[in-house]
């Protein structure tokens, strides 16, 4: 991994300078200036919008009791476009654009959320989801309930229940 990001943030820069100067060369220094700039401007306006917008649907889904993972999701490969459009540069701007997309985006999702579930697999972690639409056991006024003598639900929240076990090891 550390090699990789290594070749990255050395490659990237490199790979920007010679499309800067071929794009330079071609239309000139200030139009690919004002080009960089604008792409930089539109870009993170565009970025604000869906992010409040991605913001919205995770506080509608908290709300409603569900788990906004996709949208958390959604929200770091904002951040992550974001931070590739105001980077001066025509590569970055296209990467940075492809994540605007909504499809791409889902896409991407879709793949980040595997890898966690097969990263924690592999780690000895199993994770199930189980929405329960009717209450099976009342709704504690604590967040959680810590109980020792069994491996019952341990967490409630609105309507939904939280399965999971654990073991203490002394």
């Amino acid at each position: 991994m550390f090699r990789f990001l290594f070749i990255l943030f050395i490659a990237v820069p490199i790979i920007e300078i010679m499309v800067l100067i071929n794009v330079g060369a071609w239309l000139g220094a200030w139009p690919t200036i004002a080009i960089v700039i604008i792409t930089a401007w539109l870009g993170a306006k565009n970025v604000k919008q869906q992010g409040i917008a991605t913001l919205n649907s995770v506080q509608t889904k908290m709300a409603q009791g569900e788990m906004p993972s996709d949208e958390i999701v959604a929200g770091l490969l904002l951040l992550v476009a974001g931070i590739l459009l105001v980077t001066p540069g025509f590569v970055t701007d296209i990467f940075g654009l492809s994540l605007l997309i909504p499809s791409v985006r889902s896409l991407l999702i879709k793949s980040v959320q595997s890898r966690l579930v097969m990263n924690q697999t592999a780690a000895g972690f199993t994770y199930q989801s189980s929405v329960h639409t009717q209450q099976e056991e009342p709704v504690s006024s604590e967040p959680f309930e810590h109980r020792s003598d069994t491996k019952k639900p341990i967490a409630h929240h609105q309507g939904e229940t939280l399965e999971g076990e654990y073991e203490r090891k002394e």
